[in-house]
């Protein structure tokens, strides 16, 4: 009896090993290009706040605890992309709507950006939120996101 218990318990870790891999396979392409472009924004925003953190240390924010708190604002805003990224790359439903909301955000940034006369900021995340939607909007990946219907 210990021996089936000790084979069932090892084949149960084995199948939760292999779940995640299943999932991806099973993510149509143009959503993990989605997923991949969301992963691409949150590490674009790591080194946004890594230039915030190096121009507070430099003295160049108008106040200390104001720089700080972009710093740390930023890096926590870019877990929480990476998280949706995740999301994405395992189909979850949940990441679908929160994906987009950030695309949209993004686009306002990149808008921004370029009347701000930084296009070397503006066109990658322009470009990284049309490809995050492009692969967001395919009837795949609005079918791999659609909740099973009860």
């Amino acid at each position: 009896m210990g021996v089936d218990m000790a084979a069932q318990a090892k084949g149960t870790r084995g199948a939760k090993a292999a779940e995640p891999a299943a999932e991806a396979a099973r993510a149509p392409a143009a959503l993990r290009l989605a997923a991949a472009a969301q992963g691409v924004e949150a590490v674009g925003l790591c080194v946004a706040a890594v230039f915030a953190a190096l121009s507070t240390g430099a003295g160049k924010s108008s106040q200390l605890a104001s720089g700080i708190a972009l710093t740390l604002i930023a890096l926590g805003t870019a877990a929480g992309l990476a998280a949706i990224a995740v999301g994405l790359a395992r189909a979850r439903p949940w990441s679908r709507i929160p994906a987009v909301m950030t695309q949209l955000f993004v686009i306002i940034a990149g808008v921004s950006l370029l009347d701000g006369h930084r296009p070397e900021w503006g066109v990658p995340a322009l470009a990284a939120a049309a490809a995050c939607l492009a692969g967001l909007l395919t009837p795949a990946s609005l079918r791999a996101l659609n909740r099973p219907s009860a």
